[in-house]
């Protein structure tokens, strides 16, 4: 069988892209039978995807000067332009979350979320245009679809009207490169980030995440708790008081190091598709408060602290809980966080490849 999988957002840094690389780079581990043909389209980052999928026995990238504005035209706006002209016959195609090439293979695609369908105002026009433009041929064309969640599958019958008989909900896990880290390192980003002794910790600042409320909660406990709220992402306009750090961009090393010094990670979204920093912090001991919204409740279960994102109250209750009760939070999360892998999500990944070409 000949697949090929749009490896274009890989590069990104997103969610997205972290998933694309972590489901192909385990794929190519476990798959010797099938041969995999990597699509890149970029314009100045196409050293970056030679990088990251170098040529093996199975697999070979076809990189092109291709950006996402180039794709967007041709295949979510015209819908031309097969992608057999870039990779030649193939059996499965398995699209990521930006395009929807037009191809006469099986086609197969991942939905992560739909949070530009279900929060517009939170994304801007021009991204929510493209995602309009693409899940309406997903919703047309695609044979099978992976949804990281039930919530999400839920949400694709929902939204996009699709038949759940064609949704196979296959889990992500936490990046592997996220592990626990030493004394030493710990010290080393609190040294970095100026970091004024124990800390709670949030990870995105996309509006999505929360971010107002946390701030809030925070402030009805700092100085009693003697906490410092640590942000990985771009500080937003407004004033957050001294005690609110901004990280801005991190690699995965400062990020296992701050996950594995935090009192707790506070991720209260109003709306996510999985939740991987869940996971991620869960890996390094790091207990979780998170949102009892969305697909959060199950992708945390009984191991973090579910809360109410919206009531202020429920997430300072959270922040105590988890705080004073440290060591069971941590215990519970590690054990969470086994439950999920990429070996597993490679080994149904698989199984749906294979179904669909039966």
């Amino acid at each position: 069988m000949r697949i090929c999988i749009d490896v274009s957002q890989a590069v990104y840094g997103t969610g997205v892209g972290d998933y694309t690389k972590n489901l192909v780079t385990h794929l190519l581990r476990v798959d010797s039978e099938n041969e995999y043909v990597l699509f890149g389209g970029a314009l100045r980052r196409r050293g970056e995807l030679q990088q990251l999928f170098p040529p093996t026995k199975n697999s070979t990238l076809k990189s092109f000067i291709f950006p996402p504005t180039i794709a967007d035209i041709f295949w979510n706006n015209l819908h031309t332009l097969p992608i057999e002209k870039f990779v030649g016959n193939i059996d499965l195609l398995h699209s990521s979350d930006w395009t929807q090439p037009p191809t006469c293979a099986f086609k197969i695609t991942t939905i992560h979320d739909l949070a530009p369908l279900r929060y517009p105002q939170y994304t801007p026009k021009k991204i929510l245009d493209v995602h309009k433009k693409r899940l309406a041929w997903v919703a047309k064309e695609v044979d099978r679809i992976i949804a990281v969640s039930s919530f999400t599958k839920q949400e694709a019958v929902e939204l996009l009207g699709i038949n759940p008989e064609k949704i196979v909900v296959i889990p992500e896990a936490g990046d592997e490169r996220i592990c626990p880290v030493g004394f030493d390192e710990v010290e080393r980003v609190v040294k970095k980030f100026m970091i004024p002794g124990k800390y709670l910790l949030v990870v995105g600042t996309n509006p999505r995440k929360n971010l107002p409320k946390i701030v809030e909660a925070f402030d009805k406990i700092r100085v009693n708790h003697k906490l410092s709220l640590v942000v990985v992402g771009r500080k937003p306009q407004g004033n957050f008081g001294k005690d609110v750090i901004f990280t801005g961009f991190t690699g995965f090393e400062d990020l296992s190091a701050l996950y594995s010094g935090a009192a707790a990670l506070v991720y209260t979204s109003l709306y996510e598709g999985f939740g991987q920093p869940i996971l991620e912090a869960m890996k390094v001991g790091c207990p979780v408060i998170t949102s009892n919204t969305s697909s959060l409740p199950e992708v945390a279960g009984d191991a973090a602290v579910l809360v109410n994102p919206t009531k202020t109250e429920e997430i300072v209750d959270g922040i105590k809980e988890v705080v004073r009760n440290r060591e069971k939070w941590a215990k519970k999360g590690r054990q969470r966080a086994k439950e999920f892998s990429w070996e597993d999500t490679v080994k149904l990944t698989l199984r749906v490849y294979q179904e669909a070409l039966k």
